[in-house]
């Protein structure tokens, strides 16, 4: 390695938001190193190999240091030299893992990865002298509110899933943590994040991606059963096609009340992220969130033209149980039941913090050509499917 870098420690590498943060500080001249885990099939020091093949930059591999570590265990389940090559110098630590499930039935899970895994980390940042601490948390550990949410501590007693929970909880441990050990920390709340905006590519295709996708896959449902089968199913639920190659696709979606879905691009993460990162103050919260928030109006819309079906509506009430559901929409709504709250959201985010250290540079409005680029993307890597393990 360059011994004339300045070296990063990164945990969650692997991830959507860590491997992009990975791939910035390698392009920024930082040496990273990487404490994590191996995958089911292939080692930690392979899943990285494959991601720098991913984002082109495999001749910056002797810039990283990976570490195969155990969270749940003392100085992350490495031995004493492996520990010390690690804890060698004061760099800034970012802790970027996290286990994203909104599942209530996961609940012990996202916990034990989001909350009680943090001792370890905060350990190696107080026997390392660790410069910073910085967290990436989400801007929805705030907690359920029909306000503007300030960048200070989460104070909400209801939140709306597990993941934003644990979020929270873990703001909290690591503020705690850091005031005690006289460690400076930063705390980093993305909303929604998806692709990159100038070039369409992702790792993941969840958040912004799944419902697109569930409408994907019942179109070709009953595209398949007009071809094939007679388009007897598809009958039955007044669906067709028209002279111009649209399917009518009569799905309605109930969302509580009329609200925005608040996204950012990947790029926009992490140029944000590395002005706080190379610009920190200590103690302060940033919002990553977009003064311009989308509506489900515009992305059913966008949906609709990218797609080529029509026929999709929008109703604003709480639908009573016994309401009459047609077989599309049922599935639909068994597709988008998690994401369901982040689609009317009220919540607005103040960002004078962030603001203020990445000079007033604002996230791109997601348009129909940057939706276009990026679920053409997702379509043609089938959403993720064809990617190596990560």
């Amino acid at each position: 390695m360059n011994s004339g870098r300045q070296t990063i420690t990164l945990t969650g590498a692997t991830g959507f938001l860590g491997s992009h943060l990975m791939v910035t500080l390698l392009n920024r001249g930082y040496r990273v190193n990487i404490p994590g885990r191996p995958g089911s099939h292939k080692s930690l020091r392979e899943r990285i190999a494959n991601l720098l093949n991913w984002f082109n930059v495999t001749h910056l591999a002797d810039e990283i240091a990976v570490f195969e570590t155990d969270f749940e265990k003392p100085r992350l389940g490495l031995n004493s030299e492996d520990y010390k090559r690690l804890c060698a110098d004061s760099s800034p630590v970012i802790h970027c893992a996290s286990d994203t499930s909104f599942a209530e039935r996961n609940r012990e899970r996202v916990f034990k990865a989001n909350v009680h895994n943090l001792e370890a980390i905060l350990e190696l940042a107080q026997d390392s002298k660790a410069s910073y601490f910085h967290f990436i948390s989400t801007a929805y550990a705030t907690g359920i509110v029909d306000a503007s949410v300030h960048e200070l501590p989460a104070a909400a007693a209801a939140f709306t899933n597990v993941y934003e929970e644990s979020k929270a909880v873990a703001e909290k441990e690591i503020s705690r943590y850091c005031r005690k050990y006289a460690i400076p920390c930063t705390i980093i709340r993305p909303s929604i994040v998806y692709g990159d905006s100038s070039t369409g590519r992702s790792l993941k295709f969840n958040a912004l991606y799944y419902p697109i996708k569930a409408v994907q896959y019942i179109r070709d449902i009953y595209i398949n059963d007009i071809r094939n089968n007679g388009g007897i199913k598809s009958r039955e639920c007044g669906m067709f096609m028209d002279a111009e190659g649209y399917l009518n696709l009569p799905i309605n979606l109930y969302l509580p009340h009329k609200g925005s879905i608040n996204l950012i691009p990947v790029d926009y993460f992490t140029n944000a992220a590395m002005s706080v990162i190379e610009n920190p103050f200590p103690g302060k919260i940033y919002h990553l969130t977009s003064e311009t928030p989308s509506t489900m109006d515009t992305l059913l819309s966008y949906t609709g033209r990218f797609l080529r079906i029509k026929g999709m509506d929008i109703s604003y009430l709480v639908p009573d149980k016994r309401m009459l559901r047609n077989p599309p929409e049922e599935l639909f709504d068994h597709f988008i039941e998690p994401y369901r709250p982040y689609l009317s959201d009220r919540r607005s985010f103040e960002r004078k913090n962030t603001d203020e250290v990445t000079g007033g540079i604002l996230p791109p409005e997601l348009s129909y050509e940057i939706f276009e680029r990026c679920m053409a993307y997702a379509v043609s890597v089938e959403w993720g499917r064809l990617f190596k393990e990560f």
